[in-house]
């Protein structure tokens, strides 16, 4: 292979790795608008159901054969599936789609992005992972911006009436699908992906097909079925596929980073789709957040090798670019 060759498959190799984060979080970011226009559309517990029943059809053909293969295995794994499908799939959208009826899309864009720093702290309590310095100034400086920012700017508000009912819905939406992430990789399930999801998918299905004859049924319309569309198979079954090829390439901790550019996103899309102004104290608190979150995420010089040292996901990367090159 010449070295103008390698140059250009190089080049192109960086453009695929820089999309696929990207293509993630844009998709994460319309799914948060989406969540927001479907408040009056439709029910909750309607949108829920019909998005995972939808995401189960169209990925059953795909993966039952490998998982009959694998069924000792996943009914091995089944309770840990089950909790796995609880936390990620069911209660965090679930809340999300209640958070959004009294919430605006540009809260729930910069509260999200608090995922990761919650995922640091709950790892270090549940994963035994090290808490230094820089995370517990991050977190305290994040948990003061989301107070700055749910209050509108006058946190003495909060003492006088409470938490926003939306705002509160969404924080423990986001800490439940923080836990997810922590167990998912402390569980580390000897299963493939594709197989993990499905298993998780069907636990979200059955577990709301109760709910969903429950509750006031919303048809499918003409007006609806676009927004359960786009949260049945981008946000489903696409992003979960371009952020497994980001976290096997760039690591665990490196692909977190790139959660930062959800409220950037949400925002952006906010104003366009949905009319929603950005206010001062968006900025304040939105910026107060977003800083906490990068002080919390930085790691001390020369941990970050070692870090991925310890990353399996990132040395199986690395393994499979060696013997790409050597290949050649």
């Amino acid at each position: 292979m010449t070295a103008h060759a390698q140059r250009t498959d190089r080049t192109s190799g960086g453009f695929y790795l820089a999309l696929m984060p990207l293509l993630t979080m844009l998709i994460w970011s319309g799914n948060t608008i989406v969540t927001k226009a479907s408040a009056g559309l439709i029910e909750p517990a309607s949108i829920a159901f019909y998005r995972w029943l939808i995401a189960l059809v169209l990925l059953t053909p795909f993966v039952m054969r490998g998982l009959w293969g694998n069924r000792r295995v996943a009914l091995r794994l089944w309770p840990k599936l089950a909790v796995l499908g609880m936390l990620g799939m069911v209660i965090y959208q679930s809340l999300a789609y209640e958070a959004a009826k009294t919430t605006t899309a540009l809260n729930m864009g910069l509260l999200a992005a608090l995922m990761p720093l919650i995922a640091i702290f709950l790892a270090s309590a549940f994963a035994g992972e090290r808490l230094t310095r820089s995370r517990i100034l991050g977190g305290i400086l994040s948990l003061l911006g989301v107070i700055y920012l749910i209050s509108h700017g006058d946190p003495v508000r909060l003492l006088a009436g409470g938490l926003h009912i939306g705002d509160a819905l969404m924080i423990v939406a986001i800490i439940a699908n923080s836990f997810y992430g922590v167990l998912l990789k402390r569980w580390a399930l000897p299963l493939p992906m594709w197989q993990q999801i499905w298993c998780q998918i069907a636990v979200a299905t059955a577990f709301l097909l109760p709910l969903w004859l429950l509750s006031d049924i919303s048809p499918l319309t003409q007006q609806n079925l676009p927004l359960v569309l786009f949260a049945a198979i981008p946000t489903s079954l696409l992003a979960p596929f371009c952020w497994m090829i980001t976290v096997r390439e760039l690591g665990a901790a490196r692909s977190a980073l790139y959660i930062n550019l959800l409220p950037l996103l949400v925002a952006a899309l906010a104003w366009l789709l949905l009319g929603e102004t950005l206010a001062f104290f968006h900025l304040v608190g939105g910026g107060m957040a977003l800083a906490g979150v990068a002080i919390g995420m930085r790691q001390p010089s020369g941990q970050g090798l070692d870090a991925a040292a310890r990353d399996p996901l990132s040395q199986g990367a690395a393994l499979d670019r060696r013997r790409d090159w050597r290949s050649r």
